[in-house]
C-alpha cells in the first residue's frame, strides 16, 4: 500500500489565525521578517515569533538545543494555524532526528518553508502524514516581483484554487499523470537517502531545484538518487530552475540541461524541465504530500491539486 494513503491535511486558515515564524536552521535578522509580518497581516492572520528569530550562533539562529526547543514548541502548540520557517541554510540535519510528534499529529498545522526545509517536510510526513507547503520563505516577502508566488501562498494557505501552468520546455516529456507531489531542494534529497528522513518515491510525482552547484556535483547528486532507485517508480518528474549553476574551470562538457536529460529522459515518464520552483523570486508554493494532476503537452505544462 502507498505511503500516502490517508494523507492528513491541515485545516485551512481563517482571518485572525496565528501564523509563527521560526528559524531552525541558519541565522535571520529580526528586520528581515518586517515586510513579511505586514504581509501576512494584510492577509487577516496574526503573527507571532518563535526565540530563534534574531538569535545568532555563528551560522546557525542559534545553539542546536535552542532551535530543535523553538521549532518543538511551535510543532506542539494547539494555537498556532501555521509554522513559516524563516530561511534555510543548513542546520535541519543537526536536530531533525531529537523531534517529538505526539502533539503535532493532534494538532496538525501547515508548515512552510523549502531549501533546507525539505529535510523537514518529509521527516513530518513519513513520521505523521501530515501534508505540508514547500513555499517561499521570510525574506521573500520583501520582493515585489514575489508577489503573484506570495498570492498562491496565500490561496493554497485558505483553500482556494490554485493551479500553476507556464510554458513548455523543449527538452520536456509530454504526458498526463495524477499523484502525490513529493521533493523540494536536490542536495537535501540526496542528503537524507538512507536516512530517517528518506520517503519513498513510488507512485509520486517528484520535483528538485538547488542553487550554486556546480554542473558535476548536479551530476553526482543524480547519479545518487538513481543508483538508491529513487526515480525507479515514480509516475512524472518536475525539474525547478538551478539558479546560479556554473562549469567548473575544465569544463563538464555537458550544458545543465544535457546533464539532466541524460538522467531523466529515459524514465518513460512525463518531465518538465525549468519549472518556476527555485532559490529565486520565481518560486511557485506547493502542497507535499497532496494529489496532483501533472501535465505536460507541446504548449503547456500545468500541475494542479486533484
Amino acid at each position: 500500500m502507498s505511503q500516502f494513503v490517508n494523507t492528513i491535511q491541515p485545516p485551512y486558515l481563517q482571518k485572525g489565525d496565528r501564523v509563527h515564524i521560526v528559524c531552525p536552521s541558519g541565522y535571520l535578522a529580526k528586520e528581515q521578517v518586517k515586510e513579511c509580518t505586514e504581509t501576512l497581516q494584510r492577509w487577516g492572520f496574526h503573527v507571532t515569533y518563535g526565540k530563534t528569530v534574531g538569535l545568532g550562533n555563528h551560522y546557525f539562529a542559534g545553539t542546536d538545543t535552542e532551535r530543535l526547543q523553538d521549532l518543538q514548541d511551535a510543532l506542539n502548540d494547539p494555537s498556532i494555524a501555521a509554522i513559516l520557517c524563516g530561511r534555510g541554510g543548513y542546520g535541519m540535519s543537526r536536530i531533525i532526528d531529537a523531534l517529538q510528534f505526539s502533539q503535532f499529529k493532534k494538532y496538525p498545522k501547515w508548515l512552510i518553508g523549502y531549501s533546507d526545509i525539505t529535510l523537514l517536510h518529509n521527516h513530518i510526513y513519513k513520521h505523521t502524514k501530515v501534508a505540508s507547503i514547500h513555499s517561499p520563505m521570510a525574506a521573500a516577502f520583501k520582493d515585489k516581483l514575489a508577489a503573484p508566488y506570495l498570492e498562491h501562498l496565500r490561496q493554497l494557505l485558505c483553500g482556494e484554487p490554485a493551479s500553476i501552468s507556464v510554458a513548455t520546455n523543449s527538452f520536456n516529456k509530454w504526458g498526463k499523470v495524477t499523484g502525490p507531489l513529493v521533493g523540494g531542494n536536490l542536495a537535501m534529497l540526496a542528503h537524507s537517502i538512507g536516512t530517517n528522513s528518506a520517503l519513498s518515491t513510488q507512485g509520486t510525482i517528484v520535483f528538485f531545484e538547488d542553487v550554486d552547484e556546480h554542473l558535476y556535483q548536479i551530476d553526482r547528486m543524480l547519479l545518487q538518487l538513481l543508483r538508491s532507485h529513487f526515480f525507479a517508480e515514480v509516475k512524472g518528474i518536475i525539474v525547478g530552475k538551478f539558479v546560479g549553476a556554473k562549469d567548473t574551470t575544465r569544463p563538464f562538457g555537458k550544458s545543465l540541461f544535457e546533464i539532466l536529460d541524460e538522467h531523466l529522459g529515459v524514465l518513460a515518464v512525463p518531465v518538465a524541465y525549468d519549472f518556476p520552483i527555485s532559490h529565486s523570486v520565481h518560486n511557485y508554493p506547493v502542497k507535499l504530500g497532496i494529489e496532483h494532476v501533472f501535465e505536460v503537452s507541446k504548449t503547456t505544462v500545468t500541475l494542479t491539486p486533484a
